[in-house]
């Protein structure tokens, strides 16, 4: 009888997709709710838990979060057609464990528009996670929200083990993107400076192994 009422349940749910609704009463009125408790300080995960929980209709209120938090409509319309087979593996009650779902797909996150400088640093610590074989999935949110100081902190701990990446590579593009941060006055400053000297010692303590291994002596060391 439990899989009935979830059956019956999930119908109900799809039965009328969002996409096909207009956006009026309902979800303007949800689009403002959701600014409000944005506005609160409710992140976008709460907001979509709270008022799905509330109204039941999971779609509707994925684009009203999208739509508040300032996602453009048919970026917002195209997540929501990505997420959307994912509602049948939920049931009414598990509002939460589906917007933990949702926030992990990075359905509410905000793409941050960069400037000429911003982007330089981004494709430099974007090169340095390629040099370094990869990266945490949960990254991949800062480099679309443009958390560029936090992405290259994080990366400045990076420790090479089993031959994995190109140090070499990785610690160039990172010296190259630590210049042009420190460049920019910011509360996290003092960090990054300290970052980028951990990368400046790196790469040159590469560089005197490449010298020794080519046969030459480290600089400062010819006779």
């Amino acid at each position: 009888m439990t899989e009935g009422i979830a059956a019956d349940s999930r119908a109900h749910r799809t039965s009328r997709s969002p996409l096909a609704m207009s956006h009026g009463e309902g979800q303007g009125a949800l689009i403002l709710e959701a600014q409000e408790m944005l506005a609160a300080g409710q992140s976008g995960e709460e907001v979509f838990a709270e008022l799905a929980a509330r109204t039941g209709q999971w779609g509707v209120c994925v684009l009203a979060v999208c739509l508040a938090l300032g996602v453009p409509p048919t970026d917002a319309e195209a997540r929501l057609r990505e997420v959307e087979p994912l509602f049948a593996e939920f049931v009414m009650g598990e509002e939460e464990d589906l917007a933990l779902v949702l926030t992990f797909g990075h359905v509410f996150i905000v793409d941050r528009v960069l400037d000429e400088h911003e982007e330089r640093i981004r494709d430099l610590l974007g090169t340095a996670a390629g040099a370094r074989g990869g990266h945490p999935c949960g990254l991949l949110g800062w480099f679309r929200t443009g958390e560029l100081t936090k992405i290259f902190l994080y990366f400045a701990k990076t420790r090479f083990r089993d031959g994995r990446g190109s140090p070499p590579d990785f610690w160039d593009a990172m010296t190259a993107a630590g210049q042009l941060l420190a460049s920019q006055d910011g509360p996290d400053r003092e960090e990054v400076t300290a970052g980028l000297e951990r990368c400046r010692t790196q790469a040159a303590a590469i560089g005197s192994k490449s010298t020794v291994i080519d046969g030459r002596p480290p600089l400062g060391r010819r006779s």
